[in-house]
């Protein structure tokens, strides 16, 4: 696909109001792709800071994982080099302990035609358990065994937890995270936008 097609596509994804009755507030998706990006990054769904700025990542869990990726934010949200895709594009509400679920219709409305336009992407990030079930199938795990061995999922996709501050417990109980998944991941992002 060409740029053109792809400026379409997210001019239409911007503006999608296909859950917007189930939403409780406008929709307001977040997504950002061009071309020749060769990093995708795929979580879950745009949070309540994220909502009201409209920037991906906008909020702690950006500047976290952004720290593990060892990137500078004008890497990060260069869209030359790094494409953003939530599994929901739009914020889904809060419930009894947090973020709602990612809405369901989402992804297989945009995903594969947002992917057939990112031709250049070289390795794509899952974060957090509703990506990596949705695009590793029977092949995953729960979100620690995905994680723990990232290895398999490569070069096509790296397992990530979701970068949350609520996920302090998870980190504190994985301490091999920090010690063995942080340096490929570094060095795989490195690799992949220094081609």
């Amino acid at each position: 696909m060409t740029d053109i097609e792809l400026v379409d596509l997210l001019k239409e994804a911007l503006s999608c109001q296909l859950c917007a009755r189930e939403l409780p507030h406008s929709p307001r998706p977040v997504v950002r792709a061009k071309v020749g990006a060769r990093l995708l990054i795929i979580g879950q769904a745009p949070g309540a800071r994220v909502h009201a700025s409209g920037i991906p990542w906008d909020d702690p869990s950006g500047d976290r994982l952004r720290e593990w990726l060892g990137m500078s934010r004008e890497v990060f949200y260069d869209e030359s080099q790094v494409a953003m895709m939530p599994m929901g594009f739009c914020y889904p509400g809060r419930g009894r302990s947090g973020d709602l679920p990612p809405r369901p219709e989402c992804a297989p409305r945009w995903h594969a035609e947002m992917l057939a336009c990112l031709s250049e992407i070289q390795l794509t990030l899952l974060i957090g358990r509703y990506a990596q079930q949705y695009y590793l199938a029977d092949r995953s795990r729960t979100l620690t065994d995905t994680v723990k061995n990232w290895r398999e999922y490569l070069p096509e996709y790296f397992a990530l937890p979701h970068p949350s501050p609520r996920n302090y417990t998870w980190l504190t109980r994985n301490p091999w995270f920090e010690r063995e998944v942080l340096p490929g991941l570094k060095r795989l992002t490195k690799q992949c936008l220094d081609q």
